[in-house]
């Protein structure tokens, strides 16, 4: 397995390398082999080895130690892996997807300058997330942690000549680093608290506590990694770098949203189980704010009109999802849901992509609308990705979407208000994504007559990848169907054995029983009408009655108006944080410090000394043999005289 799982990280390194180095003098055929080659072989890499551990391992976990990384007093980390059925389940959906989007890049960036830097950095982004996700140990998952930021920060500002794309990569390093800073004193304090940060010897540590531990330190520790996870995952308050970073090429918004990035936060509390499973202050915690995230996100996309930030926002709701069943304390639940939205939030990005590389890079949807007769392939494959996010039966996110508002009503932390805010969401879901499709691609025409020449399908390099993850955003769901609907649950029965002791321990000391009261059924079938009022609602408004949503918009200004500028939230941002260190960065440290202290001061200052000096030293070495002789003399004189004076 060791060997395995080293030939899986390596092809994305190497093509990184390869690429970076050397791609300015490939031709971009090469480039492209070099790239696409790389996550294949990862892909195919993780696919043996999912069948290997499946076959001989399975359900133990394996600690796969490499050698000694650090080693500082009593503080240890290794460079050591740990593959488990999570890891398994993460390193398929990580690669399979990296390579369809890899595949699709072929396309939609051949005519873009920096092809071989674009393919280097989407190798580099791979590679550091599978250094994530098979981490054995926190300082290590940490590298991988940092290395996906740094990915995101290259490829968001990858057309970095362009301000608002520089600016864009900037705002996501700084404000994930925020989180970050979370994360690496929770790691240290982990460190001082138990005396390991490696998961094979913590988490059963951990495992053993009694309920009646004193947990303050955990919770502390556990509040700070979700502090991380609050950064890399765009929730409440740290989530306005990602609508941004739609000024990256699309596959990198695939890739950052379906993958990778985004997705990191949400691994991190599930492998985390254990601790969070003793830490229920903190795990409420990641319940609540996953839960606010999404409705509050969800409100916000409603009313966006650029396709791709629309689909930002729709992530950001969706991960609050994800945590809202970890924070349940059903953790395979928000994993599941993970799964699926890989498969279709790709599928929306890229096509989207697909929309804008036929529009010339137009984004607005007041300017699209019949585009299906055009584009038949990316609106089918568009409008499965829909009912699938949407949670309409039969596609994959109706099995894990209703899995987690289950777990919101009935888990060991659920709670009736977490399910209905929840619920609401869907309905605000169904409505934002059917609004978006209907502009898109019912209706007249509104696409400007400059451009109207320009529309066409793409061709196969797009539309390929497109197809499969419209199959597998179609059939993903099935894997895990639920008791309600007389199906075994088996995704949630293949993570069992990871999520085991903690769910149990969850079941068995939560503060709260369970809150019942109604069955599976009724639950799924309250969320199934919000979702198709939401489907009808944007029916209604943008293809019955297309004048209405003016005369709403009119007729209710202020909430919209708050609606349309995201609640204000950069603003306030800009206001509160960026202003002051902007004007005490300009006028006090520039022009006090800087100009005034260094330069004016320590730098001029030593410059007038120096020349102060020089002209003193000028007279006395006048090239005069009288004048030499006085000098010398009245040295003579002043050291006898202190000479005299001293004794």
């Amino acid at each position: 397995m060791k060997d395995i799982l080293l030939l899986m990280l390596f092809p994305p390194l190497a093509g990184a390398f390869l690429n970076g180095v050397f791609g300015r003098r490939y031709p971009k055929a090469l480039v492209s082999a070099i790239a696409c080659g790389a996550s294949g072989l990862a892909a195919l890499f993780a696919l043996i080895g999912a069948w290997n551990y499946t076959r001989f391992w399975s359900p133990a976990a394996l600690p796969l130690r490499i050698g000694t990384w650090i080693r500082a007093g009593a503080f240890r980390a290794d460079f050591a892996l740990y593959y488990d059925r999570l890891t398994l389940v993460m390193t398929c959906i990580v690669t399979v997807v990296a390579f369809l989007i890899h595949l699709y890049s072929r396309g939609y960036m051949e005519h873009e300058e920096g092809y071989y830097r674009f393919f280097s950095y989407m190798n580099l982004f791979l590679f550091m997330m599978l250094v994530l996700v098979t981490a054995g140990n926190y300082p290590l998952m940490f590298v991988g942690w940092e290395g996906v930021g740094l990915c995101s920060y290259l490829l968001i500002g990858f057309y970095f000549p362009k301000k608002s794309a520089s600016d864009a990569g900037k705002k996501a390093f700084i404000v994930t680093r925020i989180g970050d800073a979370g994360f690496t004193v929770g790691v240290a304090l982990m460190f001082w608290t138990f005396g390991t940060v490696s998961f094979h010897s913590l988490f059963p540590k951990v495992a053993l506590m009694p309920a009646g531990w004193d947990s303050n330190a955990l919770t502390a520790i556990c509040l700070l990694l979700f502090l991380g996870a609050v950064g890399k995952s765009a929730q409440l308050p740290l989530y306005v770098w990602l609508p941004d970073a739609m000024e990256g090429p699309t596959p990198v918004s695939a890739l950052i949203h379906a993958a990778t990035m985004v997705t990191a936060g949400v691994y991190m509390v599930a492998r985390s189980n254990v601790l969070y499973a003793h830490a229920p202050i903190a795990l409420e915690t990641v319940a609540i704010v996953g839960c606010i995230t999404a409705f509050f996100a969800a409100t916000i996309a409603i009313c966006q009109n650029d396709l791709k930030r629309l689909l930002a926002y729709s992530t950001i709701s969706q991960l609050g999802y994800m945590f809202l069943g970890c924070g349940a304390g059903l953790f395979a639940t928000g994993i599941f849901h993970l799964m699926t939205h890989a498969f279709f939030k790709s599928l929306l990005f890229l096509a989207a992509g697909s929309v804008m590389h036929a529009m010339s890079g137009e984004l607005d949807m007041r300017k699209m609308g019949g585009l299906r007769h055009k584009m038949p392939v990316t609106y089918w494959t568009f409008f499965a990705a829909t009912l699938a996010i949407c949670g309409i039966p039969g596609f994959s996110g109706f099995f894990s979407k209703d899995e987690i508002l289950a777990a919101a009503y009935n888990g060991p932390l659920g709670g009736p208000w977490l399910y209905w805010l929840g619920t609401i969401t869907a309905g605000l879901t169904a409505f934002y994504m059917f609004r978006a499709l209907f502009m898109t691609f019912h209706g007249p025409s509104r696409v400007p007559e400059d451009l109207a020449h320009h529309v066409h399908e793409s061709g196969s390099k797009m539309t390929g990848p497109l197809i499969v993850l419209a199959i597998l955003s179609v059939i993903g769901g099935y894997v895990s169907i639920p008791s309600a609907l007389g199906g075994s649950e088996r995704f949630d029965g293949y993570l069992a054995p990871v999520f085991f002791s903690s769910e149990h321990f969850l079941r068995t000391t939560a503060a709260h029983a369970p809150s019942g009261g109604w069955s599976g059924l009724t639950l799924m079938g309250f969320s199934l009408a919000f979702a198709l009022g939401g489907v009808f609602a944007a029916y209604w408004l943008y293809l019955k009655s297309p004048e209405l949503p003016a005369r709403i918009a009119e007729r209710f200004a202020a909430p919209y108006r708050l609606l349309v500028n995201k609640y204000y939230v950069d603003q306030f941002y800009n206001w509160l944080i960026v202003r002051p260190i902007r004007v005490c960065s300009e006028s006090f440290l520039w022009k006090r410090v800087d100009a005034g202290a260094i330069d004016g001061g320590m730098v001029e200052g030593s410059g007038a000394v120096t020349v102060a000096l020089g002209g003193i030293l000028r007279r006395i070495y006048s090239g005069n043999l009288r004048s030499y002789a006085t000098w010398v003399l009245l040295g003579a004189v002043m050291w006898i005289g202190y000479i005299l004076v001293m004794r």
